[in-house]
């Protein structure tokens, strides 16, 4: 539960919709240190320098979120899940290609900075997800968590509402699949593993490279390459079903690396793998082709062209089941890779998940009582 009289804690509508402009220094642990206004936004408030800071804020600050539901509908058929669970919008890893960015314009912050250091907080997740499995109308169907930001990115390690949602399925032995780029997830295995043995979870780790060097710079506060392997290898120890996803593939970046990726994953042992082509909706063009030119600016028109050989010409397609496969000869290529190497592999198919053993959770603050095999 976030304390309200934290003063970096704010209420959601009393935001004040200020944005600082870019800096030329990155600040440390950010993925970007442009914060461009949010386009539904008409005015934009653009800070002075000033000589005795270093640029925009590196802290984070949390708003508390009164949401009145936690489930939301995905109709989405490329996701392959009913329900999606976000504890949390905006997402401190600050990935800077992340496609879930421009959600954050829908608060009337930016898909910049904003994005990694304003982070919204459903507090009564685990309250309202309770109470949404205990409704009459309820029918079990896998929960995807989470859909958008990372459910362990670091500030979860205080708040732990992540686990708190967790919590709440393994009493309703409820189906689960969690996606990940932080080893967090690993210490909610006494949680998870219970509900493996009844068929009803499932985890994937997404590895987008495994340079060091790389990672640091486009996923800055993300688990090492090393330790998501290790996350996959302590989960795989418990039981759990574990995948890999390589997510994003950058052409001209990181798409070299499928093989090596889905080998180091499945020896940590991965059953499973997929793969998702850089994403750029809105902002994110600028964002991204930003950072190609801050770090690798002799790679860039390299990978925006790839890019959009595989998009019509342009850099992004929406279009569901193009958006994160692309098409043309270049998309082929990395498709027939990937497909070649994880069959050598000896990948299979994610597991498909159960609700049979699913029991409706007890009221809050209830224990739950053994049952027995006919579920009573």
């Amino acid at each position: 539960m976030i304390d309200p009289s934290n003063p970096r804690v704010r209420d959601l509508p009393s935001v004040a919709r200020r944005h600082a402009g870019a800096s030329s220094c990155r600040p440390a642990g950010r993925g970007t240190s442009l914060n461009p206004t949010s386009r539904f936004e008409r005015f934009h408030v653009e800070a002075d320098p000033d000589p005795d800071t270093d640029g925009p804020s590196r802290v984070t600050t949390l708003y508390r979120d009164s949401a009145k539901s936690i489930l939301v509908p995905i109709d989405s058929t490329d996701v392959g899940f009913d329900w999606g669970l976000n504890p949390y919008r905006g997402c401190e890893h600050g990935c800077v290609y992340c496609y879930a960015r421009p959600m954050h314009e829908y608060l009337g912050f930016s898909a910049g900075l904003d994005f990694e250091t304003r982070i919204v907080v459903k507090h009564d997740a685990p309250r309202l997800l309770r109470a949404r499995l205990r409704s009459r109308s309820w029918t079990p169907r896998p929960i995807l968590i989470s859909g958008a930001t990372d459910p362990y990115q670091p500030i979860e390690h205080r708040l732990r509402l992540t686990r708190g949602c967790l919590e709440v399925l393994s009493d309703a032995r409820h189906p689960v699949a969690v996606i990940t780029k932080n080893e967090r997830v690993a210490r909610d295995a006494d949680l998870l593993a219970p509900l493996a043995a009844h068929g009803a979870a499932g985890v994937t780790i997404s590895v987008t490279s495994l340079r060091r060097d790389l990672q640091a710079r486009m996923e800055p506060r993300t688990s090492t390459p090393r330790r998501r392997l290790d996350a996959i290898r302590a989960l795989a120890a418990e039981g759990i079903p574990v995948g890999v996803n390589l997510a994003p593939v950058i052409p001209g970046l990181t798409d070299t690396e499928i093989p090596d990726i889905l080998t180091a994953a499945r020896e940590a042992g991965a059953m499973w793998a997929g793969y998702i082509l850089l994403r750029l909706p809105h902002g994110v063009k600028e964002l991204f082709s930003d950072w190609l030119e801050r770090y690798f600016p002799n790679r860039r028109e390299r990978v925006l062209n790839r890019l959009r050989e595989m998009h019509g010409g342009q850099l992004y397609d929406a279009t569901i089941g193009v958006r994160g496969r692309g098409s043309g000869p270049y998309a082929d290529q990395i498709k027939a890779l990937f497909r070649t190497t994880a069959r050598r592999l000896g990948y299979g198919p994610p597991p498909a998940l159960n609700s049979a053993a699913f029991r409706t959770p007890p009221p809050e603050g209830q224990l739950t009582l053994p049952l027995n095999d006919a579920g009573r």
